[in-house]
């Protein structure tokens, strides 16, 4: 499987994520900088955190406009996966490829510390390794993780079951109290209709190595690997 990390003018997760899928899931990988235009030859792009165009305007509001995301509409049509982090999933949601938005912190403070989240299906191609009612802990670094969307947006969301992972706290219990950041019905990521986009705000590639405090977040990647090595389409 090949995979492409696409590089903003401001990403910095870039090298983390590298580094999960070439030395973790010993995977082939780039680095795809914002201008290239050629992305046929991936089978799944992965959109990193960071602070594209330093946050400018709204974050993700400028990112939207690179080149590379002009030909990401295509490249999710031919049923290829995208995979947007933190920052990539601010930039997904800008460019109309994956609903809501994401907005400041309700308590208006950047949080840098780790989430319990709850698997809301675990047939999806980002969550096949997790095993049911596990709740898996993923670290979060962002000041704009505030989920939001507008009242229909959000009952379309969760009738056509859209909502990837929820915060909750570590008995699995969606509560205010295992919410960081105020997201509504504690939506910690959401995928397309279509279900081969995710966007995420907690950080899987922080946590692929017990060095780093935990592991869970290979459970994500590698549910990717395992639904290109199964033949899985959309």
């Amino acid at each position: 499987m090949k995979f492409g990390v696409v590089v903003f003018p401001g990403t910095w997760s870039d090298v983390d994520c590298y580094t999960v899928i070439a030395d973790v899931l010993n995977q082939d990988v780039d680095y795809v900088w914002h201008k290239e235009t050629n992305i046929s030859s991936y089978d799944c792009l992965i959109l990193p955190g960071g602070f594209s165009y330093g946050d400018y305007l709204r974050c993700g509001s400028i990112a939207k406009f690179s080149p590379v995301m002009q030909e990401l509409p295509n490249f999710i049509d031919s049923g290829k996966i995208v995979f947007g982090i933190c920052n990539g999933f601010q930039i997904l949601c800008e460019a109309g490829l994956l609903p809501g938005v994401l907005r400041r912190n309700d308590h208006l403070q950047f949080r840098c510390d780790w989430t319990n989240l709850k698997t809301e299906k675990s047939n999806s191609i980002f969550s096949s390794r997790i095993k049911e009612d596990k709740i898996i802990k993923i670290p979060i670094s962002h000041g704009e993780g505030n989920f939001y969307a507008d009242e229909i947006t959000l009952k379309n969301i969760e009738a056509n079951g859209q909502v990837a992972f929820r915060y909750c706290d570590s008995d699995g219990k969606v509560t205010s109290q295992g919410n960081p950041n105020g997201s509504l019905n504690n939506i910690a990521g959401v995928t397309n209709a279509k279900g081969n986009v995710l966007g995420m705000m907690p950080h899987p590639e922080r946590c692929c190595d017990p060095l780093l405090g935990g592991i869970d977040g290979e459970l994500i990647f590698g549910s990717i690997v395992d639904s290109f090595i199964e033949g899985d389409t959309f």
